[in-house]
């Protein structure tokens, strides 16, 4: 056989015998054994070159001869002319490596191993981890390498580089097949989970399969925080994680989330957010919303760097869709819940009721006792600019959370604007420490709002007649601090007597007084654009002393006494007695509280559909 037909037989063979192969490490053995059989070399091997660290490591290694002994796996660059082969994109001879001074590393393993001439030749493919390789053959005598002995190496090595790119698209295919596989069996379950009515635990847990990466499920509504898999496992292992989000760190997850999503409103979009979650642990995650019926209802946090791929995107949806069907179970039962609790609320307190065994059995079944003792907080959230609805979700959520903490059994109205806490008063929630739960609600609404609210902390009520009651008197009191622009927990010394005095007395009777005393001067006043009015009141303010009001308004002393006589010839005023000026003065004060509550009134009015009151 001629020597060019013996080199395409040769090359033939090399091709079916590489060919044959699909594992990428069988397949890289049988390109270099090859490579040497029909090279007619006595030794080779293939390396990766791992350039940001500086080496090239041997992954493929072909010696007929080779005696069991440790050989170098690892190669400097610097000693290896691996990197240079690479860099100029042509292979590197060496005629004989024990007398070369270039590569120092080859001239000291082929005295060891007894090998003289190297060739060297860069490949056109990488390894598994994406590092490009070269492939080296020696001989164990000094060898002349004609171009024809190169053009055949190098044929071979293309041959190689072709099937090892074909051997990668092929593991790629096999990982993307079997990734499939899993996302589909995940999501099987994990929807039959869903139908099922499992807990959302174990819906978390196969959350955390499905995509690969820690999670955590985040549950407006219900204000959970629901995770499996720790994502910082060199600071706190899986029970250590779950420990901590039960704590304080996973409510300010919460809130650190409803924030970046919109606070619970509708629309939110994927975004990525920063968790301070203690001294030691700062997380990067994507957040996915959760919504139902175009309302955010929760969120979906994955930790890591995430694959884009399209399987990854499927698998996302998956699992949002899951979480919303779970998650409207929750929004449904928390409607239910709040829309029934608040009408037989306000039957109650509006006295709608007809038959009183019948409420107190409806309120039984609600968990609700309401022929026992029982104490009321009634609490009034600030208004917030350019937010949208009135913040019952929010409310309601972070009152039963802080409930929760402080181990208080209570029952959460929905009231519009508002919420009201219904405390068993059974002795186990003595007023201390109903007090300091309540100065932790105000502390906590204040941050979820960004201002602080209004709270009442009610008496001591038994049945239905003193809970509407006690609803009017704290209502009352609501209405007044509202009024004149107060906030916090109130009682009567907060407010003063004179708001008192117009929260308990009928406002028509409180009109009548104020415009048959001096409703007269209000409408000529208003009519001719005179002063009379506030003449009389810095009369009465200094005491009905004539030259201290007059210095007071900067008036002359006589043209003080001149409106004084028309305001008593024109309207029949005179405060001259004691008990006409107390009159006067009395209408004067009422005539200022009730103009001062105006605002406060028609936030009243405005909030009338969402927030019933009764009384006061």
């Amino acid at each position: 056989m001629s020597y060019q037909l013996s080199r395409m037989a040769s090359l033939r063979d090399a091709v079916s015998q590489i060919n044959s192969d699909g594992d990428i490490d069988t397949l890289l053995r049988s390109l270099i054994e090859s490579a040497c059989r029909h090279g007619a070399w006595d030794l080779g091997a293939i390396l990766s070159v791992d350039v940001p660290h500086g080496y090239a490591l041997v992954i493929a290694r072909h010696d007929a001869t080779l005696l069991r002994r440790p050989l170098e796996d690892r190669w400097e660059l610097a000693t290896s002319p691996a990197l240079v082969a690479l860099q100029r994109s042509e292979p590197v001879y060496i005629r004989d490596a024990r007398e070369s001074t270039e590569f120092t590393g080859y001239r000291r393993e082929a005295h060891e191993r007894g090998y003289c001439t190297v060739l060297v030749f860069p490949m056109e493919s990488h390894d598994a981890e994406g590092r490009p390789m070269v492939l080296s053959v020696s001989s164990r005598r000094v060898r002349d390498v004609s171009d024809e002995d190169l053009a055949f190496m190098a044929v071979i090595v293309h041959l190689g580089a072709i099937a090892i790119e074909r051997a990668h698209r092929q593991r790629t295919q096999a990982l993307a097949a079997e990734q499939l596989r899993r996302v589909l069996a995940v999501q099987g379950s994990m929807l039959k989970e869903v139908l099922a009515g499992g807990p959302m635990e174990t819906l978390t847990s196969m959350l955390g399969d499905l995509l690969d990466a820690p999670v955590l499920v985040i549950d407006f509504f219900g204000g959970a925080v629901l995770g499996q898999r720790s994502p910082a496992p060199q600071l706190y292992d899986d029970d250590a994680w779950q420990r901590l989000i039960a704590g304080p760190p996973g409510r300010q997850i919460l809130f650190d989330t409803r924030e970046s999503v919109g606070g619970g409103g509708s629309g939110g979009a994927r975004r990525r957010i920063t968790l301070g979650v203690d001294e030691r642990l700062v997380l990067d995650a994507q957040v996915e919303p959760l919504t139902v019926d175009s309302e955010v209802v929760g969120a979906l946090l994955t930790f890591g760097q995430r694959d884009s791929g399209d399987l990854q995107k499927l698998a996302i949806e998956n699992a949002k869709f899951a979480l919303g069907v779970q998650l409207m179970r929750s929004v449904i039962r928390f409607r239910f819940e709040t829309r029934t609790l608040t009408e037989l609320f306000f039957e109650i307190v509006e006295r709608r009721w007809r038959d009183e065994h019948d409420v107190l059995g409806r309120a039984r079944r609600l968990g609700l006792a309401l022929n026992a003792p029982i104490r009321m907080i009634v609490v009034d959230y600030p208004q917030r600019a350019g937010a949208s609805g009135d913040g019952s979700v929010e409310g309601h959520r972070a009152v039963t959370m802080l409930a929760a903490q402080h181990k208080i059994a209570l029952h959460v109205v929905t009231v519009g604007g508002g919420l009201v806490c219904l405390v068993p008063d059974e002795g186990d929630n003595p007023i201390e420490r109903l007090l300091h739960f309540a100065r932790r609600m105000i502390d906590t609404l204040t941050r979820t709002f960004g201002r602080e609210p209004i709270l009442v902390l009610g008496d001591t009520s038994k049945g239905l007649e003193e809970l509407a009651r006690e609803w009017e008197r704290c209502w009352r009191m609501i209405r007044i601090a509202r009024a004149f622009g107060k906030s916090g927990a109130l009682g009567v010394p907060e407010l003063g007597p004179l708001p008192m005095l117009i929260g308990a007395a009928d406002s028509p009777d409180v009109r009548s007084f104020v415009d048959g005393t001096i409703g007269r001067i209000i409408e000529y006043d208003r009519k001719h654009h005179s002063s009379y009015l506030d003449t009389l009141t810095a009369y009465i303010r200094s005491g009905c002393r004539s030259q201290a009001c007059a210095d007071a308004m900067s008036l002359h002393v006589t043209t003080l006494r001149y409106r004084l006589s028309r305001i008593s010839d024109l309207f029949g005023i005179d405060v001259e007695t004691h008990d006409r000026r107390f009159a006067v003065e009395l209408a004067l004060r009422l005539h200022n509280l009730l103009e001062s509550s105006l605002p406060a009134q028609a936030d009243e009015r405005e909030l009338a559909t969402t927030m019933p009151r009764t009384g006061g």
